[in-house]
This record gives structure tokens, C-alpha cells and sequence, in this order.
């Protein structure tokens, strides 16, 4: 099946990507572009996707979307809330990442505003047809008095795949944030391939944490080991940046037997969850999710 919703010409020869989790042919909903597709520069087999949103304050107590911009495999959709957050769906228009794909989500919460964003379903990193690596970049930017959700579904690392995933958030002293990421290594059976990803955070200027977890063939020796992922297939990160933080902060404890709490130097605190499955890491990083929100 060729690409859906871009033209077919800007695909790599042979390429047969086809839906990927509840994407499809869909129109955009009114006002918003349609999904584009960029050959990779200099010739090269992978495409070049951005999604862009934009929350603000929409003077009426909820939150407008004056951005809502997805290309290629990012088709973006908004989705029905009932409080003041605006939240949006990330649905994938097509598989991938595939190697020498370069897709970017950035998304900025202005000031009051809150914006709640999702995917549709787990990601896949699949191998491409010339070797590349692929990178996924997200940047996340949160105003003075705003809230930002990013809680995307699993990232599944395919064998003989390599992806480079790079998370930033930038907050502003009052702003609040809820960022998860799950990686899970290989499907059910099957090695994993190479991932290497890392997460940044700054509060106000001031980094809150800077971390990089690199697991599969050829990443540096001792990722399966017992100081890291002991043998498990899979492993989450949940932060929780609240002004509250900065005056009452959790104390660092283990979180049953996958999981661990660490406060980082400021209003923040970070969950680390490494587990045999990725339903145990979901359940464990949610229960410390409900426990941290009250």
C-alpha cells in the first residue's frame, strides 16, 4: 500500500508504508493543513514531518488552538474535553519512523493556557531500506501560568531499527508540566534495535535534568546490565514539574518493585520505571502519576 494522504513520488522506491494505529485517509478537521511530505535533503531516502501546535488562553476560562499544523506521518486532531484543557491526538498517518526519517512535534503552551497532549497508539521504529538511523524530536515550550501534558503511547524499538529520540521542555517559573515516555525493546519474541534517547529540562532557565538512556546492538556496554535495565524488555520516565514542588517536594522512595522517585533540584521530581513488560510500567508510572496529583 502506498503512502495515504501524501504524494506518492516523494516516497522512497519501494516504500509500502502503509496505516499506522487509527490514521488513515482522513481529512484534517477545517482550518488546518493537510499532511505534507519533504524528501530528505541532498537526496536522501527519508522524509523530513513537523507537527506544530500552539495553546493559548482563549479569555473565556478554556483554551484555543490558533496552531494545529501536522505534515506527513503527523496528522494532528483535537479531541473532545470537558475542562479548560485543550487536548490534542497525535494519530500516525502512516508507519514509521522508518530509517532516515526526521520527525519533529513542537508544541508551546502560552501564558494560562493548558494543553493535553496524546497519541493514538504505540510508535514503531521500523529498519529503512538504506541503513540511516532515524531521529524523533520533540520540543515542548510552557508559559508563566501554564500547563502542559505531553503522555504519548509506547515507542516499540523494531529489530534491526535505530532511532535517536530527543525530548526538551523549557518552562517558565510558574508553569507546570506532566511528561511521559515509554520505550519498550523489540515485540514480543524479537531483539530490539538500537534507541538512544534523551531528556532534557529547564525551569526557568535552569536545568532540572538531563538524562540519556542508549539500549540495543552497538550501544554502550552494560545497558542490559544489572546498574540499568537488567534484563528488561522495558523502561518509562515520568516528570512532574508544579510551583507547589518548590515548598513541599516528595522525598525519594522505591515505588513498589519496578519503580523509583527521585526529586530533582527544583520544583520537580522524576519517576523511573523498569519493568519486564510495558503494562507493569504503565500501571506502576499511572499509580505514581495519581499519588503526585492527589
Amino acid at each position: 500500500m502506498d503512502r495515504v494522504g501524501v504524494t506518492v513520488d516523494l516516497a522512497p522506491q519501494g516504500d509500502t508504508r502503509g496505516l499506522h494505529g487509527t490514521g488513515g485517509a482522513q481529512g484534517l478537521p477545517a482550518g488546518v493543513q493537510g499532511p505534507r511530505s519533504g524528501a530528505a535533503p541532498g537526496g536522501g531516502a527519508g522524509l523530513r514531518a513537523t507537527a506544530r501546535i500552539e495553546a493559548r488562553a482563549d479569555g473565556r476560562g478554556g483554551t484555543a488552538l490558533p496552531v494545529l499544523d501536522g505534515e506527513g506521518p503527523l496528522a494532528l486532531r483535537r479531541t473532545r474535553s470537558t475542562g479548560p484543557a485543550a487536548r490534542v491526538t497525535l494519530v500516525g498517518a502512516m508507519s514509521g519512523p522508518l530509517g532516515g526519517d526526521h520527525l519533529t512535534v513542537e508544541a508551546t503552551a502560552r501564558a494560562g493556557s493548558a494543553l493535553h497532549i496524546a497519541t493514538a497508539a504505540a510508535t514503531l521504529a521500523l529498519p529503512g531500506q538504506t541503513g540511516e538511523s532515524a531521529r524523533y524530536d520533540v520540543r515542548l515550550a510552557v508559559a508563566e501560568g501554564a500547563e502542559l501534558q505531553w503522555m504519548p503511547e509506547q515507542l516499540i524499538s523494531v529489530r534491526d531499527s535505530e532511532l535517536r529520540v530527543t525530548t526538551r521542555a523549557d518552562l517558565a517559573a510558574g508553569a507546570r508540566l506532566v511528561l511521559r515516555e515509554e520505550q519498550v525493546l523489540g515485540r514480543t519474541g524479537e531483539a530490539s534495535g538500537r534507541l538512544a534517547s534523551r531528556l532534557t529540562v529547564r525551569h526557568a532557565g535552569t536545568l532540572l535534568l538531563d538524562q540519556e538512556l542508549s539500549c540495543g546492538p552497538g550501544a554502550p556496554g552494560g545497558w542490559d546490565g544489572p546498574a540499568v535495565l537488567a534484563g528488561h524488555r522495558a523502561v518509562g520516565q515520568l516528570v512532574v514539574v508544579r510551583p507547589e514542588f518548590g515548598q513541599d517536594k516528595p522525598r525519594a522512595a522505591p515505588l513498589g518493585e519496578w519503580a523509583a522517585l527521585t526529586p530533582l533540584a527544583g520544583p520537580g521530581v522524576l519517576v523511573t520505571a523498569v519493568a519486564p513488560d510495558a503494562l507493569r510500567v504503565r500501571r506502576t508510572l499511572d499509580a505514581a502519576l495519581r499519588d503526585l496529583l492527589g
